[in-house]
């Protein structure tokens, strides 16, 4: 068993420590996890993102074990470093099946924020994770769903090209997909959906294709 000591996580940068042998040890003693969600912060790139993916695997097996640390991901959310912002959104959103204090509900418009972002890969991290707090949070699904469809407004930037817009409607579909039963105002998603039938890249346009055949029940 690794002794309670932080300087253990310095094996994560000689590999002499793999993030799959640390999920396991704390998977069988969870009094390491603080030493784990610190390591979130860790100057060291080896240290701070192989903990934040520990932390997210842990969060999809382990949510109860996690919810305590939920503050501690939610300030993650303003790291300098985006990898560490984007392991947080994931973990949030794992973390929201448990959440019986509504913490996410708290900071819902800050979350959403990230759609706005700059960078492509944070917008569809940020798509794809609302996808699943709208499964464990039904009642938040009509706010989702109206900041799902905004995406069309989306300016496009240096890092998030015309293309990389198709990228997040894309998984948008997605998305939509995942809760799609329990939206009250299907039409409109059904219309934005409808746009891209015929969109040049083929990965959407099947994407879309495919959904409207699953759902749209007008078109069958």
């Amino acid at each position: 068993m690794i002794p309670m000591n932080p300087n253990f996580l310095d094996k994560l940068v000689d590999k002499s420590l793999t993030k799959e042998q640390l999920f396991e040890k704390v998977k069988h003693d969870f009094d390491l996890l603080p030493i784990v969600v610190h390591g979130m912060t860790s100057s060291k790139a080896a240290i701070r993102y192989g903990c934040g993916k520990v932390l997210m695997n842990l969060s999809e097996e382990y949510p109860e074990k996690m919810y305590t640390h939920m503050d501690f991901f939610i300030e993650m959310l303003d790291s300098k470093y985006r990898i560490i912002t984007w392991q947080a959104m994931f973990i949030i959103a794992n973390l929201t099946k448990v959440d019986k204090k509504k913490k996410f509900d708290e900071i819902f418009d800050k979350y959403c924020g990230f759609l706005h972002d700059e960078y492509m890969v944070t917008v569809a991290n940020t798509v794809v994770n609302l996808g699943k707090i709208a499964k464990t949070k039904p009642y938040l699904i009509q706010k989702i769903t109206k900041q799902l469809l905004d995406l069309e407004n989306l300016k496009t930037t240096p890092h998030l090209t015309v293309e990389c817009k198709r990228v997040i409607a894309e998984h948008t579909i997605d998305s939509f997909d995942m809760f799609f039963d329990k939206i009250s105002d299907k039409k409109e998603v059904i219309y934005f959906v409808k746009k891209h039938t015929n969109s040049t890249r083929n990965a959407l346009k099947k994407k879309a294709n495919e959904f409207l055949k699953k759902w749209d029940k007008s078109s069958g």
